[in-house]
């Protein structure tokens, strides 16, 4: 059996070279998988280390491949080192290739979650709604269901499937930290700070109950109650939160990070170049990448700036070679810092032909506005807003269209609203936004 299975899927190799080793993931065939290196960082994880040795004996173990993948995007949510991410695929896709989904459920739920989050929602919609039809009295797939749904903008679907969960989901239990989570995101997204708040708080009493979850959970739950006091310009309260998040997770780089934007909000532009620096990591994200680079201009270290934006634009090209054509953080660069507008608003309109959130709306309008394509900006940027989203962003978009579409009142009611909403919402635009209104007066 094995060696027809060899011939027919993938041979996986696990190479190690000392505690240093790397793994590469090797198809029979090349173009089936790509070879990743293994990040360092999964030698301190005994799990991962436990299972790689297990794979390395048995390539056909697919409960092993099914847990690995589950390891290794876990340890990319803590170290936010995305070479996790295709090894997480690679996995997935070893498991289905010695035992299909109808009877590897398992298989296909890490093919989707590792789907979600290299951003293929489309891909993990597709596998959600087949686990749906394989294991229908699942509440966990209709978790997966409604996060691709969410993401593609789907909200009236992702809250039927949201709710579907909760329904199958025991009323007591960790599972429902995650119906808690998602009723609290659902919230945020349709401004209902308070109701979100609620929801976000439950699920961390929740988490912290005995059996105590995982550490994880924990600080990603006041991790998260630290970004909606940051979004509502509770800078306080933010901070407590973070720190306790890294109390609970020593070193958890979305609070490093989180830190790094809020003392940026405070002015302490030093302490925020410090905890970029230290949330950047050996693979760093664009994200985190272009803020650092706005933190060195705003301190004066010009070329260090332009350092981070080269490793920005080196990033995003290898992105682009994996095969994401587009790349949000990338148009939001170009249009920050009008750069290559026009392409830029014609890539965003065309990823919101196929992902209607309202962020994918926001992005269409504030390239649009970018390249003087003012008539498709207006709609879009009320596309953006027809939620009720609370969000300074969306606020400070929305003011600078209307200000350049001669609507003074209406410009300086929306740029009023965003640092009303959050003084600091960003070190570059917010300054911007108190400039403009001061001369508007």
């Amino acid at each position: 059996m094995k060696e027809s299975l060899y011939r027919a899927t993938i041979v996986i190799t696990m190479l190690f070279n000392g505690c240093g080793g790397e793994t590469k993931i090797m198809p029979e065939e090349p173009s089936v998988q790509p070879v990743v290196h293994r990040p360092e960082s999964a030698d301190g994880n005994p799990t991962i280390l436990f299972l790689e040795v297990r794979i390395s004996s048995d390539a056909e173990d697919y409960i092993a491949l099914n847990k690995l993948a589950s390891e290794y995007l876990q340890q990319m949510r803590l170290t936010g080192d995305d070479r996790y991410l295709q090894l997480a695929l690679n996995m997935a896709k070893a498991s289905l290739a010695v035992l299909p989904a109808e009877q590897n459920k398992g298989g296909l739920a890490a093919l989707a979650r590792a789907q979600f989050s290299s951003h293929d929602f489309a891909g993990s919609h597709g596998n959600a709604i087949r686990l749906t039809e394989i294991d229908p009295g699942n509440g966990y797939v209709y978790q997966l269901l409604g996060d691709a749904l969410y993401e593609l903008g789907k909200y009236d679907d992702a809250k039927a499937a949201f709710k579907k969960m909760d329904e199958l989901i025991e009323a007591n239990g960790l599972a429902r930290v995650g119906v808690e989570q998602r009723l609290a995101r659902m919230a945020m997204l349709y401004g209902d700070s308070a109701k979100a708040k609620i929801h976000m708080e439950k699920a961390l009493r929740i988490a912290e109950l005995p059996p105590r979850t995982s550490p994880e959970t924990v600080a990603w739950c006041q991790w998260q109650l630290g970004e909606m006091a940051f979004a509502q310009g509770d800078f306080r309260s933010a901070e407590k939160l973070f720190n306790l998040a890294l109390v609970t997770l020593p070193g958890y780089f979305a609070a490093v990070e989180a830190l790094g934007h809020l003392r940026a909000a405070l002015g302490d532009l030093p302490g925020a170049i410090e905890s970029y620096e230290k949330a950047k990591g050996p693979t760093p994200g664009p994200a985190t990448t272009a803020m650092l680079g706005d933190l060195y201009w705003l301190a004066g270290r010009e070329t260090d700036a332009e350092r981070e934006y080269a490793l920005f634009s080196e990033i995003e090209r290898i992105n682009a070679a994996k095969g994401n054509i587009y790349s949000r953080d990338l148009l939001m660069f170009y249009a920050n810092h009008d750069i290559k507008t026009g392409e830029a608003c014609d890539s965003a309109i065309r990823e919101y032909e196929t992902r209607k959130d309202i962020y994918g709306a926001d992005l269409v309008a504030w390239t649009c506005l970018k390249a003087g394509r003012l008539e498709e900006a207006r709609p879009a940027i009320r596309d953006a807003l027809r939620l009720g989203t609370k969000d300074a962003k969306l606020f400070y978009h929305a003011g600078m269209i209307e200000k350049e579409l001669g609507n003074q009142n209406e410009a300086r009611r929306f740029l009023k609203l965003s640092l009303e909403t959050n003084p600091a919402f960003d070190p570059l635009q917010a300054e911007k936004a108190r400039n403009i209104l001061a001369a508007m007066q």
